[in-house]
């Protein structure tokens, strides 16, 4: 099965049979990680109103300018509204010549790559795309599908290693706020500064959250029809808003070792639907926020403190 997929996934001469879609009604890729040794990761967003379930998506590798897939990820779980989905390189353990990841960035993730050979092993000169199997559909690429630009894609045409600044090469990459779409169809250049912001190696503070157009306050926890909120700005100076259609009762959050490191319960005749939250004391990082309705519901949403 694995032969037959990745023969169908051959781009031959790039003539791509492509659907195309509106702005934000697909998933794309919102950050690219690629650091020190297997420190490899992505983040892919949902710009919808609903939740979608990922079985139907893999993330393919097109390794060394090679036109057909050389290996591919089955994405597991779902994905809310305005949310993401971090994927992190699955090594654990040091071998010869191949660094474990760090433990730091695999407890960002959502899912864990697999062993050796798996996307999550690409380099800097390695495209990738976020396929969704049925119907199929390539939804998003990065890099271009066929080239080898060596040891980098750059910011100066024709973007390949041996002039200009290397942005693919130990970088993380987020994706600009003013994309709303994949790029689904294989381009004839990759100028990586069109659609991403470059950060320095091993960067992950931004890991887990993306701050996108199709969001119109930042990210929409919608889990249920009967309870919704959102968080604004997300990512945040450590002050941020809630607004909510049911009373606020408490606000906790918890850090990426499972700590709970803020917990404010509000008395009854306190609460309301909107409240400000102030963190500036918390170090810098991805957080997870456990808010609870005064109705007996719960909803819990990353947030980047930066």
């Amino acid at each position: 099965m694995k032969t037959s997929l990745l023969t169908i996934l051959s781009i031959g001469s790039f003539a791509f049979a492509q659907a195309q879609t509106s702005a934000c009604s697909e998933l794309f890729i919102s950050e690219y990680v690629e650091g020190t040794g297997n420190d490899k990761g992505a983040e892919i967003y949902n710009p919808t109103a609903n939740p979608i379930n990922l079985s139907n998506y893999r993330v393919v590798r097109y390794s060394n300018g090679s036109t057909a897939g050389t290996d591919s990820l089955q994405l597991t779980g779902t994905i809310g509204a305005n949310d993401v989905w971090v994927i992190v390189n699955g090594q654990t353990t040091t071998a010869p010549n191949s660094p474990a990841c760090s433990p730091a960035l695999q407890a960002m993730a959502d899912q864990l790559g697999g062993a050796y050979p798996d996307p999550l092993y690409w380099n800097g000169n390695d495209a990738f795309a976020l396929i969704k199997i049925s119907p199929y559909m390539l939804v998003d690429i990065f890099g271009k599908i066929g080239e080898d630009p060596g040891t980098s894609w750059t910011d100066v045409f024709p973007y390949t290693s041996g002039q200009g600044t290397w942005l693919t090469y130990n970088h993380t990459l987020q994706r600009k706020a003013t994309v709303t779409a994949g790029v689904m169809s294989n381009p004839t250049a990759f100028n990586v500064v069109a659609e991403w912001d470059s950060l320095p190696n091993n960067t992950w503070t931004g890991l887990g959250s993306h701050t996108c157009d199709c969001a119109s306050m930042g990210v929409q926890a919608n889990t249920n029809q009967s309870l919704k909120m959102s968080i604004y700005p997300n990512p945040s100076s450590g002050v941020f808003k809630l607004d909510a259609t049911e009373n606020i009762a408490s606000v906790e959050l918890v850090n990426l070792l499972g700590q709970v490191v803020y917990n404010e319960k509000i008395e009854k005749n306190d609460m309301r639907k909107h409240k400000q939250v102030s963190l500036n004391t918390q170090p810098a990082g991805l957080y997870l926020l456990n808010v609870k309705f005064e109705n007996g519901q719960t909803l819990t949403n990353k947030i980047n403190i930066n």
